[in-house]
């Protein structure tokens, strides 16, 4: 072939780099910043293996080990390096990870991102430490607007630091950097977000979600799953899929003795943020594997409380009065129904949520060709139609594929907790609801109706992604 001149190569081959850094810097901007603050309890040790598993998904701007009423220095600590052998293990199956996907960080990349915060005690946020540096480097970088969902896992008091050295330093900026945050909060797990963060930046209406729901997968899980997915936590499901064969990171993740799912009562802050298709970052009340809030307070959601006249407290929510959580104690009045209805919003994904665990273990010791991969699903009907009562309301997943080849299958249905049209799951005829084109007569009455199509293919671990179409109906 004959040779191009020297100048005419290097002109190429920098259209070339420009292009393929074009895509690369196209594709990271779709991607979700996240941050995460974890006191490293065991469950948290449960929740980093699952995260790292998925840190492909997301620009990945640190991981700070903070402290937590449960746990600091002076009590409980599980060590500054906790995080350190689940790093090495990453490192060790990340060879096999990129075959599945090369946005997978390096090791390198985590391990520079990975720092200690403010952990001497509860609510400890005079000291200036590493994590809170971080922290402020990243809401302060105006090179990057994307917003950037900072996660508690423990408390909020590394990130209190930070904010205080902010608010300290450069309070020009606070709005700037209150418009780049999106909160997740395990329960309150320390004071700091009353007492500092709320007072101060509460101005800004940071959107907050608090999660007392996360109960539906944490310690007393086997008390909240519905007997149909309770299979997908217990010993022999874990072992086959999760703790036995899966390489160094699944191998390291602190089961129950007898291999049944011990508490990730952390992994909802980041399961909220997985691109499934369900537009849970849109908003909160929209609902996904990581659960569904309600508006209570300036920007803060909760957990919605299926008792009428309920009043949620003016403070903090956490352990002391979470209703999940008080709904679990012994002497609880408290009736099943509530219960099922509370932590729905969690348990309803689970069986696709562990699924997805499942294929992600495989690909750590499997090749491309041995493991299943999630659908694609595309969307050809419109996500936001207004329409009339009457009018044909036509929906379209048909543009979808398998990337492994598998066959999909299909199931459209109203998502009536987030719909806001009276009675939408029993007015709502979905036509062909088994197929990848299905269509519905708007009923009467004003409001929004939610639609979902789950897209799942026949691989093995069966996998599903969804499409979220979201009607406005304009009542004549």
């Amino acid at each position: 072939m004959k040779q191009l001149p020297k100048i005419a190569f290097l002109l190429t081959a920098l259209l070339l780099l420009g292009f393929y850094e074009g895509k690369a810097q196209k594709k990271k901007s779709e991607k979700t910043r996240v941050l995460v603050t974890s006191d490293g309890e065991i469950d948290d040790q449960c929740s980093i293996v699952r995260f790292l598993f998925y840190v492909n998904e997301w620009d990945v701007e640190g991981i700070i080990t903070s402290s937590s009423q449960y746990h600091a220095h002076d009590h409980n600590w599980p060590g500054d390096d906790w995080i350190d052998p689940y790093l090495d293990a990453y490192a060790k199956d990340y060879p096999n990870l990129v075959k599945h996907d090369p946005d997978y960080p390096t090791p390198a990349f985590l391990r520079e991102r990975t720092l200690l915060g403010n952990v001497k005690t509860e609510g400890e946020m005079t000291e200036i430490t590493p994590g809170s540096e971080l922290i402020v480097k990243v809401l302060l970088d105006e090179t990057d607007d994307r917003p950037i969902w900072i996660q508690a896992w423990g408390g909020t008091n590394t990130l209190a630091r930070a904010l205080k050295s902010i608010e300290e330093s450069h309070p020009e900026k606070m709005e700037y950097v209150a418009e780049k945050m999106r909160l997740y909060l395990i329960w309150e797990q320390d004071a700091t977000y009353q007492e500092y963060i709320r007072p101060h930046w509460g101005k800004y209406n940071i959107p907050t979600i608090i999660s007392d729901q996360f109960e539906a997968i944490a310690y007393r899980w086997a008390k909240v799953q519905p007997k149909t997915m309770q299979p997908y936590f217990e010993g022999p499901w874990m072992k086959a899929n999760i703790l036995e064969n899966h390489g160094a990171l699944a191998s390291l993740y602190p089961a129950m003795d007898n291999g049944d799912f011990r508490s990730e009562g952390d992994s909802p802050a980041f399961l909220h943020t997985i691109p499934t298709g369900l537009r849970s970052l849109e908003s909160p009340n929209y609902g996904g594997w990581g659960g569904r809030f309600v508006k209570i307070r300036e920007n803060t959601w909760l957990d919605s409380v299926p008792v009428s006249g309920y009043e949620y407290p003016e403070g903090r929510w956490y352990g002391s009065n979470g209703w999940g959580r008080a709904s679990l104690r012994e002497g609880t009045n408290t009736t099943a129904e509530e219960r099922n209805t509370y932590f729905k919003p969690m348990w309803r994904w689970s069986d696709a949520m562990q699924n997805d665990f499942a294929a992600r273990a495989d690909w750590s010791v499997k090749s491309y060709a041995d493991a299943n991969h999630p659908p694609v699903v595309r969307t050809k009907s419109k996500l936001n139609p207004t329409a009339k009562p009457g009018e044909i309301i036509k929906l379209s997943v048909a543009g979808s594929k398998d990337p492994d080849g598998d066959q999909l299958s299909y199931d459209w249905y109203v998502h009536t907790e987030p719909s806001t049209l009276p009675n939408a799951g029993e007015l709502v005829k979905l036509t062909n609801s088994d197929q990848a084109q299905a269509s519905f007569v708007v009923p009467q009455g004003s409001g929004t109706i939610h639609i979902i199509c789950a897209v799942t293919d026949n691989g093995s671990p069966a996998l599903t992604r969804y499409s979220r179409v979201i009607v406005s109906v304009k009542a004549n």
